[in-house]
C-alpha cells in the first residue's frame, strides 16, 4: 500500500507537502533561536549548548538533537527525490512545447526548481561551514557558536552566500505554503487569499529574521 501510494502523483506532491511543512515548522524555531545572538554572546552560547541537553536527564546528552538530525534528514531526502520525481514525470507527461503560450507563472512559482537546488547546496555548504567548521573561514571554535558565526559573516563571501539562499527560501516558502495547502486539501477559494497572506507573511519573516544575522554583524550591532 505503501508503495502505491508512494508511485502515485497525489502520494508523491502529499510526501512534499508534509516534509516541507516539517522543514517550515523547524526554520520558525530556528530563526527564533538566531536572533538570540543579538542578545549577546553569553546567552546565545548557553542557547546553542542547551538544545544538546534537551530532554535530560531522561535523554541522554545530544540524543534528542540527533533525533532532530535525522528527522529534518529523512524530510530534506523525502522533499527533494519526491520533488525531482515529479519534475521528470511533468516532463515526460509534456515532452514538446505547448501550442499556445501558458499564463505567466509568478517568478516564486519559475524558480522553484534551481531555489531548491540553491537551498540543498545552501544546506551542506552551512554544515561544514557552522557545525563542523570544515569550510569555516578563520578558527573555528568548537563549543563557541557566537564567535564562530560573528568571524563567519565578518567575510564578505559568507555574507553573500547567506543572503542569496535566504532570499531564494523566502520565495520557496511563500509558493510552497499555498501548494502544500491545495495539496493536503486545506486550501479552498474562500480561503485562498487567507493562505497566500499567510504564505507572503511567513516569506517575509523568515527571509528577513535570518538575514537579520548578517546584517547585525556587518553593521557592527553584533560583535
Amino acid at each position: 500500500m505503501a508503495r502505491t501510494v508512494w508511485d502515485s502523483t497525489v502520494g508523491k506532491k502529499t510526501v512534499m507537502a508534509v516534509s516541507g511543512l516539517i522543514m517550515l515548522l523547524y526554520l520558525v524555531a530556528h530563526m527564533i533561536g538566531n536572533l538570540k545572538i543579538y542578545f549577546g554572546a553569553g546567552e546565545f552560547n548557553h542557547y546553542a549548548h542547551w538544545l544538546r541537553t534537551i530532554g535530560e536527564p531522561f535523554m541522554h546528552y545530544e540524543w534528542t538533537l540527533w533525533l532532530i538530525r535525522i528527522v529534518l534528514v529523512v524530510a530534506v531526502v523525502a522533499h527533494a527525490v519526491s520533488a525531482y520525481q515529479l519534475s521528470r514525470r511533468d516532463i515526460k507527461a509534456r515532452p514538446s512545447k505547448y501550442v499556445h503560450a501558458r499564463p505567466r507563472a509568478s517568478y516564486a512559482t519559475r524558480t522553484m526548481r534551481w531555489g531548491g537546488i540553491i537551498l540543498g547546496l545552501f544546506i551542506v555548504w552551512h554544515i561544514l561551514d557552522l557545525t563542523t567548521g570544515s569550510v569555516h573561514p578563520g578558527t573555528f571554535q568548537p563549543g563557541h557558536p557566537y564567535q564562530n558565526v560573528v568571524n563567519d559573516f565578518s567575510h564578505w563571501y559568507s555574507n553573500v552566500i547567506y543572503i542569496v539562499a535566504m532570499l531564494a527560501l523566502g520565495l520557496h516558502i511563500r509558493h510552497g505554503f499555498w501548494s502544500a495547502a491545495q495539496t493536503l486539501g486545506v486550501g479552498s477559494r474562500s480561503r485562498d487569499r487567507a493562505l497566500k497572506t499567510v504564505a507572503n507573511v511567513l516569506a517575509l519573516l523568515l527571509t528577513a529574521g535570518f538575514i537579520a544575522v548578517p546584517v547585525g554583524v556587518m553593521t557592527g550591532v553584533v560583535s
